[in-house]
């Protein structure tokens, strides 16, 4: 299955127009597009314009409640609890890293957690959000499970990503991983291409290595078993146990310090109950922060010039291939799965909206392969 090029603008237009017509304000459909595409601009595809459809289905089933607000419920001058009241995931997060930022100008650092909130797109926009304010910021968040732990068959963790942000020159250091070996949204990618899992990422219901999507999904959601494997692989070996404590770590910041609901309850009774954590702290508590920003950027730079494996011509610090991707799409446009677009084509004729007047007279399936549009 091919791909359709689309530029920033056009995606922009179309996925803020979507979540007006679902009834969230201007502000708000602004901030859940903003999420959405600095995903798909950073080349993370499984967190872009294909989790659309996942929206679509849920604020249409009503597990995504359109006027659900997030709601302070405890705090100290250096935490927060929220309560996202089943809203949508990424006006939760957004107001959850603000809270934090907030209370670290004041007291220099803090942590907020949300329970009762949905997909919230990457975690790394919302540590982004405390880079861009000079400070260090974490985000967290659990998931429907779908991470097998060390030695079972079960699915008891999400893809519980870990994201961490930190001001340097030339660019930030920029780092956003699942403690999965990969997430969810990359098996729907390879189902949507109909192509066989690569080995080494998923396990069958019985627990034995499994390269078919379509079961492997198909298990997750039904809860018979099997799922994704933590980072590190299945067993011991490779470190597999190590990715399953990260998972843990991840859980222990999101619903357990929020009081709300672990991965395997999550997405349950038509009920998402997705829990986060958020982190800002101004490194002006440890001494000078322009002295800090120095060193870090010094080391990275050492990184980057430190010597190269044979065969190898370059070494990337977290974050540089994020910006690259970024200039490229912007100029040259982002490509979107024509599956992808046979689900927006569906949620446009479901919402009234015109799916011409943003792709013309492209339709899904039309033409094979790679086909620019809007250039």
């Amino acid at each position: 299955m091919g791909y359709v090029k689309w530029s920033y603008d056009t995606l922009l237009r179309l996925c803020h127009d979507s979540f007006r017509k679902f009834g969230f304000d201007a502000g708000e459909s602004s901030i859940i597009t903003d999420v959405l595409l600095l995903s798909d601009l950073y080349g993370i595809e499984s967190h872009g314009m294909q989790r659309m459809v996942r929206y679509y289905m849920g604020i249409k089933k009503g597990m995504i409640d359109v006027h659900g607000k997030p709601e302070i419920i405890y705090e100290t001058p250096v935490s927060a609890v929220l309560d996202g009241h089943g809203g949508m995931g990424q006006l939760i997060g957004r107001h959850g890293m603000e809270a934090a930022i907030k209370k670290a100008k004041q007291s220099g650092l803090a942590i907020v957690t949300a329970r009762n909130s949905n997909h919230y797109g990457i975690a790394g926009y919302y540590a982004k959000m405390a880079c861009d304010e000079g400070f260090i910021g974490f985000s967290f968040t659990n998931s429907e499970a779908i991470m097998v732990p060390t030695f079972g068959r079960m699915a008891m963790l999400g893809s519980n990503p870990i994201a961490c942000a930190m001001p340097a020159d030339p660019f930030p250091f920029f780092f956003d991983a699942s403690t999965t070996v990969v997430t969810r949204g990359k098996l729907e990618i390879y189902n949507k291409s109909g192509k066989p899992l690569p080995e080494g990422w998923a396990l069958d219901r019985n627990g034995h290595p499994s390269i078919d999507a379509p079961d492997v999904l198909k298990n997750i959601v039904e809860k018979n078993g099997g799922g994704i494997m933590p980072l590190g692989g299945s067993g011991e070996t490779l470190g597999g146990h190590k990715g399953y404590g990260f998972g843990m770590v991840c859980e222990i910041f999101t619903s357990i310090l929020s009081s709300g609901l672990t991965s395997n309850r999550t997405m349950q009774g038509n009920r998402g109950g997705i829990c986060h954590g958020f982190a800002a702290i101004d490194p002006g508590i440890f001494g000078d922060p322009a002295a800090i920003r120095a060193s870090l950027s010094g080391f990275l730079q050492e990184l980057r010039e430190s010597p190269k494996a044979e065969g190898g011509s370059r070494i990337y610090t977290h974050g540089e291939k994020e910006i690259e991707a970024t200039t490229e799409r912007m100029k040259h446009g982002i490509p979107v799965n024509e599956n992808t677009m046979r689900e927006i084509l569906e949620m446009c004729e479901f919402l009234g909206i015109d799916f011409s007047d943003y792709f013309g007279e492209y339709r899904p399936g039309e033409k094979a392969g790679m086909f620019e549009a809007n250039y």
